[in-house]
């Protein structure tokens, strides 16, 4: 196989052939992206939200932690992750090395930074400008996060898509922990690096364009919600709604 034209053919007709080994590969990529996106954004999203309207001591501190933390490599991650669940680590007793759940696990400690960041800047971009009157009427900083963050929920599904983007096209963490087994671990991003290295180009750039496509889907999803909404609704958000009552 020494041209694109070709390669991409062959690509093209895994695809639409509904290739067994391929599909596998992609279904179990998008189960693992999307529980740790589920757990890591369940979290993040309050975490957030209440980062975004309080105010501590040591806040500063901990948000240069926090932004530090989103430009964490992958493989560091792996790294921790797998020293956390190997045999003589403090979860060893878990069982949980090379498997789905320690890959879940990576990608958990990837999205949480993502999504606590973009969430905490979102909110508190909003609490500048209506955060004073909020608390005029008596909102909490919980209540003050959880309204605000509902009013811009929108831009937080752009957060969500980013975080399943970390998640879905890393391959570091999800390479130390899983180890990369076929039929069991192997996932999109470590079967096209795995796939290239041997030789196997069509096979590498059918998972490429499906990892593409997906990323498309999602986007162009949240694209014509957002746009649904915005005609149901205008442009009157949540907190506006309150103010005006």
């Amino acid at each position: 196989m020494n041209t694109f034209s070709e390669s991409a053919a062959l690509a093209l007709t895994l695809i639409a052939s509904l290739d067994p080994a391929l599909w596998t590969i992609v279904g179990r990529s998008l189960g693992v992206s999307a529980t740790a996106c589920l757990l890591a954004c369940g979290a993040g999203l309050v975490l957030g939200a209440w980062l975004g309207v309080a105010r501590f001591a040591g806040r500063d501190a901990l948000l240069t932690v926090l932004n530090t933390l989103l430009a964490l490599p992958s493989v560091v991650v792996g790294l921790l992750v797998y020293l956390l669940l190997s045999r003589s680590g403090p979860l060893g007793f878990l069982g949980w090395m090379f498997s789905f759940k320690a890959m879940v696990v990576a990608q958990v400690f990837l999205v949480l930074p993502v999504v606590t960041a973009l969430t905490r800047q979102v909110v508190e971009d909003v609490e500048r400008g209506h955060g004073e009157q909020l608390q005029s009427l008596g909102a909490g900083p919980l209540l003050r996060s959880l309204m605000l963050a509902w009013d811009e929920r929108y831009a937080l599904l752009t957060v969500l898509i980013a975080a399943f983007g970390r998640a879905i096209s890393e391959v570091g963490a999800v390479m130390i922990v899983g180890g990369n087994i076929d039929g069991f671990t192997r996932v999109m991003t470590t079967a096209i690096a795995l796939e290239t290295s041997k030789g196997d180009l069509p096979l590498a750039l059918a998972l490429g364009l499906i990892l593409l496509g997906v990323v498309l889907v999602l986007n162009a999803l949240i694209a014509g919600l957002r746009r649904w909404r915005e005609r149901r609704d205008g442009s009157v958000g949540a907190f506006s709604r309150v103010v005006a009552a």
